[in-house]
């Protein structure tokens, strides 16, 4: 059985999209900060999703939406 472990905070979330829009890589942030590179491509295509901009591919609810 896969480890789960809790959800990151959202503010953790947000810096780490912040400095993916910024130009580092997912791979150079997982190994810094700890997310899976996957999981922070995943929390870059929501951000998209949010702004109304999605991500080629990455169509889907945004957070707002998927709260409803």
């Amino acid at each position: 059985m896969p480890k789960s472990r809790p959800p990151y905070p959202a503010e953790f979330r947000q810096q780490i999209v912040e400095l993916a829009q910024a130009g580092r890589s997912p791979q150079e942030l997982s190994r810094e900060f700890g997310p899976t590179s996957q999981t922070i491509v995943n929390w870059l295509a929501q951000a998209a999703r949010d702004a109304s901009k999605p991500l080629p591919g990455k169509e889907g609810l945004s957070s707002t939406e998927r709260a409803v």
